[in-house]
């Protein structure tokens, strides 16, 4: 990850450190959630996975502009 990483991935190390997971397992769960609307994602995220709602919305934020390029 580049340490002058913009956007949602400014906070990537962040998210890797408080949570102890690589983001791509979130990335990955985030994924199987499918069409899901966002802030419904980012609900889960917190009250399922205990996230923080800034680290929750940037992971979603990611994978949704990640896989509108796909």
């Amino acid at each position: 990850m580049s340490v002058n990483a913009k956007g949602p991935a400014s906070y990537f190390p962040s998210i890797e450190k408080t949570y102890g997971q690589p983001v791509q397992h979130w990335l990955d769960l985030i994924a199987e959630r499918g069409e899901q609307p966002h802030m419904q994602t980012v609900g889960w995220l917190k009250e399922t996975h205990g996230l923080g709602h800034g680290h929750a919305n940037a992971l979603v934020a990611h994978a949704r502009a990640t896989r509108k390029g796909a």
